[in-house]
């Protein structure tokens, strides 16, 4: 076999590099040219709206109804139509004067408005008590105001704004084969704008460029000049000087304060009244020396900014608190069933704190530090739900989770459908590429089918040379005699990268993924996880049995994996997640022996409260009054199908769950008391350690060890203590002993499937 990318490929030249691909994907098997497409039937799937519980009126008036075939657009695609002008002098200005058409709203007498918002007035009138503002003159306090707003923003310079506009949508061009934005969603934004109150954006910075691509975006769709409030510290002071002009909002260093400090006060009243256009391309420098290194690429991509449905934030507020349940933390809901103290979860939400705590927002009532929490799930869920998987996700999650077998070499390379690559200690599997094609399509259809947005469009043998092109560094590929091409994942490294951008696709599959885990661990305790798939398939699985897996599967991992709504209760999700393994095929209805059929309603007999009950008395539900049948049971589908898919599920949470695992582990190292980011530094390097022995490279991430340590946190093994050095993570006396801590692994591993 001849292998296409060799171990070095820095000593090769590009040209001989793209000629030899090109070569090899030229030559080889002949195989149906099949299209990709973004969408299934006629409409592309629309995800990111708004909370239907929380925000009913946002989500039925600001959608729009026409939202699934009103198609793309290009927003740095400006031609001479765009302008008011014509001619052949005109095309080649037409980027300057798009830009000096642009409305850019200044706003006048901008210190008047501040003296006359209430809150700079209770200060002037000092009806604030301690505050700065207090006993001082009105002049004086003017003239204080006067100084912040000096320090805050100077006057935008509106031709500074347009030159600036016309050198980024040049750079853009030049940069990007175009910038598509969904129309609809364009039209949900505008619709909002309409409203009168004001917009806020808040950006989940998926990129470097989200610094300046959003604001142009915005800027070019006719909503105007975005504010953006930034530290004075992060800039140098001709930095700050350049992009105040330009619109940008630095805070003064008082504004900065908590909130409770009398210091600051008046800082923060100004910044809170402060109705000046602001922000424009901040941090736009910072991003130009960054992607200079790319200039010299001849490649030119294509990237595209979603925004999913706005709504009100007034409306979810009051609608938000009505949501707010019973809550315990994950010490008191797990710990005891990890420890074997108990066998009952108990009918109560999980409180975890998996947001930055801050100064401001510990400022916060408790109730309002609750409410951010869960605004900010919201967003970010609907921030994930609405960004469109990428081919590379899909190829990345087909090679590492799918087909990747690691082990000990013990022969030597073959060739054939298994094609094996061997590396020191560790034998690979590969894949013939005629087989990867069709999986490709075959997820990216699955994807679809969930209501996930895709990336990418074309032909099915282009997108995959295209994609493997951008894995070159992480993959293999080795050609065959029989005409085809195997591709195999470096060891190494390359899988952790290639981990990483599997978890893209989580998303798409996480509740099928939670629930083939969940089944995996209520399986554990039966048969042998090396079991044949028939002698599973055995088993008869009980509905309150596969709710009591879901609901410690949902209580172990964080909620910024799994992003649930917050308005949404725990045995709801595990609802969904059943609902969900029935759909797919995995599960299948079963009745259990002398039980009534669940389809037979003729049988019901009524209750004996409806004997004596007297008429007009509607304080119970009708369904209330019929005898319950006994809950259902389920058994593991016979399809040949399913037990490749279950495994390719249940891979899907492995690199977190033994992650997890190799944590408990590593507690048996007595590596405490440390402090956090020290000790999380230890981990990774156990982590990295255990990759090597073990050849499990996806779990080598330092986010994952932060991820197991805040969990462990939670669950009540690791105990956070002040110390004169500052704060150290001591073991917990009651996972003090071996026994204890094993119990924790095993408890973990019981939901890994190899």
């Amino acid at each position: 076999m001849d292998t296409m990318l060799k171990s070095n490929p820095q000593t090769q030249q590009r040209s001989n590099h793209n000629g030899q691909e090109t070569s090899l994907w030229s030559s080889g098997f002949g195989m149906k040219m099949e299209a990709i497409t973004p969408f299934l039937g006629k409409y592309r799937p629309f995800m990111g709206r708004c909370c239907q519980t929380c925000t009913p009126k946002s989500w039925e008036s600001l959608f729009h109804r026409s939202i699934m075939d009103l198609g793309f657009c290009n927003v740095i695609l400006v031609k001479e139509e765009n302008t008011r002008f014509r001619g052949w002098l005109v095309r080649r200005l037409c980027y300057f004067l798009w830009s000096l058409e642009q409305h850019i709203p200044i706003s006048s007498d901008v210190s008047q408005k501040i003296m006359e918002n209430t809150g700079v007035q209770n200060l002037l009138s000092g009806r604030v008590p301690g505050a700065a503002g207090e006993g001082q003159a009105p002049d004086l306090v003017k003239k204080e105001v006067q100084r912040l707003l000096g320090h805050i923003q100077t006057t935008p310079r509106p031709f500074l704004l347009r030159l600036f506009s016309w050198a980024l949508l040049w750079f853009l061009n030049r940069l990007f084969l175009n910038v598509q934005l969904h129309k609809g969603q364009m039209k949900m934004v505008h619709k909002a704008v309409q409203e009168g109150s004001p917009l806020v954006f808040l950006s989940t910075h998926k990129s470097l460029l989200d610094g300046f691509l959003l604001p142009f975006v915005l800027f070019s769709q006719g909503l105007g000049v975005v504010r953006v409030a930034l530290d004075s510290r992060t800039c140098s002071p001709a930095l700050r000087a350049l992009l105040r002009k330009l619109g940008a909002l630095f805070l003064p260093p008082e504004a900065n304060l908590s909130l409770d400090s009398s210091e600051g006060i008046l800082a923060r009243a100004v910044v809170r009244a402060d109705f000046a256009p602001l922000g424009l391309w901040t941090g736009a420098l910072a991003v130009f020396r960054r992607l200079c290194n790319c200039w010299g690429c001849n490649r030119r991509v294509c990237v595209r900014v979603h925004l999913a449905q706005p709504f009100s934030l007034q409306e979810y507020t009051i609608n938000a608190r009505s949501c707010w349940g019973s809550r315990q933390t994950l010490e008191h809901l797990l710990q005891p069933i990890v420890l074997g103290e108990c066998s009952v979860v108990p009918d109560t939400e999980k409180e975890q704190e998996w947001t930055p705590s801050t100064g401001l927002l510990l400022a916060l009532k408790e109730e309002d530090q609750l409410l951010v929490r869960r605004l900010s799930r919201h967003v970010l869920s609907a921030s994930v739900s609405s960004s469109a998987v990428m081919s590379t996700a899909i190829m990345a999650t087909l090679l590492l989770l799918k087909h990747q077998k690691v082990g000990h070499c013990m022969v030597g390379p073959r060739e054939g459908p298994g094609v094996a690559l061997c590396s020191g200690l560790f034998c690979l599997q590969g894949v013939v590429l005629s087989q990867l094609l069709g999986e490709f399509s075959w997820l990216t259809e699955e994807t679809l089918l969930r209501g996930f947005d895709v990336g990418f469009s074309g032909q099915l043998r282009c997108l995959a040379q295209h994609t493997l092109s951008l894995l070159r560094a992480h993959v293999v590929l080795l050609r065959v005699h029989q005409g085809d091409l195997v591709v195999v994942p470096r060891p190494g490294p390359g899988l952790t990268h290639l981990a990483r951008l599997s978890m893209g696709l989580l998303p798409t599959f996480l509740s099928e993924a939670v629930g083939a885990c969940a089944v995996r661990g209520l399986l554990a305790g039966r048969v042998p996880p090396e079991g044949p798939w028939e002698l599973q398939g055995i088993e008869l699985l009980s509905q309150n049995e596969l709710y009591r897996q879901i609901l410690l599967l949902l209580h172990l991992l964080p909620q910024d994996l799994l992003l649930p709504q917050p308005c949404q209760s725990s045995y709801c999700y595990c609802q969904e997640v059943l609902d969900r393994l029935i759909q797919c095929g995995l599960l299948v209805a079963e009745e259990t022996p002398g039980s009534r059929p669940a389809c037979d309603t003729g049988r019901q007999h009524l209750s004996a409260k409806l004997l004596w009950k007297p008429s007009g008395d509607f304080t119970d539900s009708e369904s209330d009054d019929f005898e319950e049948p006994g809950g259902r049971c389920f058994r593991l589908s016979q399809q040949s199908r399913c037990p490749d898919f279950f495994l390719f599920l249940c891979r899907l949470l492995s690199p977190i769950l033994k992650a997890f695992a190799q944590a408990a582990t590593f507690l048996h190292l007595g590596q405490l008391p440390d402090s956090e980011v020290g000790y999380s530094e230890k981990l990774f390097q156990f982590l990295q350690a255990c990759a090597q022995e073990e050849g499990i490279f996806e779990c080598a991430d330092p986010n994952l060890a932060i991820s197991a340590i805040w969990t462990f946190k939670d669950l009540g093994v690791l105990q956070q203590m002040p110390s004169p050095t500052g704060p150290q993570l001591h073991l917990s006396p009651t996972f003090a002993t071996r026994d204890n801590q094993d119990k924790l692994e095993q408890f973990i591993r019981q939901f890994i499937c190899t």
